[in-house]
């Protein structure tokens, strides 16, 4: 899991980099702490197939924040992420737990034997609906008989910071991500999701991964304190 001095991080074929967590993993990690308080998506996850007891996969989990959360119920854990400084980041984090990997792959080709998981997460990882079917089809492969995928992701349909997502990303269209999930089978839950920060600081750097300075100057001047409500979709399917 580690390079040589100097080397840059290679990209695995088909992996779209993340501009947030990416180029600024120490801000992302402040917005991991920032980002619903109050626990509401894991409830929603757990109400859906809860984790406890179960073998469990974090697709595309970054330095590892939701791994310990997931490993003090679950039977074994996998984390799988594309980019070699994240995977290096959350090996270091999970090195005591036992039960834990982090693997080096991609959604597209996740290195899991078939049926292998009982419950397989996404979060902040499949916006786009329409591309996503290889990373999909791999969820399945790797699922055993009445296991779940759930996919977590902005709601960009709705509220105020839906409309920044889209003014930050030109061409999102809600309406056809929505279509394509539904012919796919996926369920859907609707939340509203809390962030909250110590200081306007923090914030306002979080914005400015998420949304690029121009939007994030927009939503900073719309935004009295030092917190936000996000429009989030929680999407399932059992196999």
């Amino acid at each position: 899991m580690s390079r040589p001095p100097g080397a840059a991080p290679q990209v695995l074929p088909g992996v779209r980099p993340s501009p947030n967590i990416w180029g600024s993993p120490d801000v992302y990690e402040l917005q991991n702490r920032g980002v619903d308080p109050d626990g509401a998506i894991d409830a929603a996850l757990r109400a859906v197939h809860d984790w406890a007891g179960a073998d469990v996969l974090d697709v595309g989990c970054g330095a590892g924040f939701h791994l310990p959360r997931y490993a003090a119920a679950a039977r074994a854990v996998v984390g799988v992420e594309p980019h070699p400084p994240l995977v290096e980041l959350a090996a270091a984090r999970v090195r005591d737990l036992p039960g834990v990997r982090v693997l080096t792959g991609s959604a597209e080709q996740l290195p899991l034997p078939d049926a292998s998981v009982d419950v397989a997460y996404a979060r902040w990882a499949y916006f786009f609906g329409p591309g996503c079917e290889p990373g999909l089809a791999e969820l399945e492969r790797v699922l055993r008989p009445g296991g779940t995928a759930l996919v977590v992701d902005t709601d960009a349909g709705r509220g105020a910071f839906g409309a920044w997502s889209r003014r930050a990303v030109p061409g999102w269209d809600p309406a056809a991500v929505e279509r394509f999930f539904a012919r796919r089978g996926f369920g859907a839950q609707r939340l509203d999701v809390r962030w909250e920060f110590a200081t306007r600081e923090e914030l306002a750097a979080v914005l400015r991964i998420e949304l690029g300075p121009q939007v994030a100057a927009d939503a900073l001047a719309a935004l009295p304190g030092t917190g936000l409500v996000q429009p989030v979709v929680v999407r399932w399917r059992r196999r």
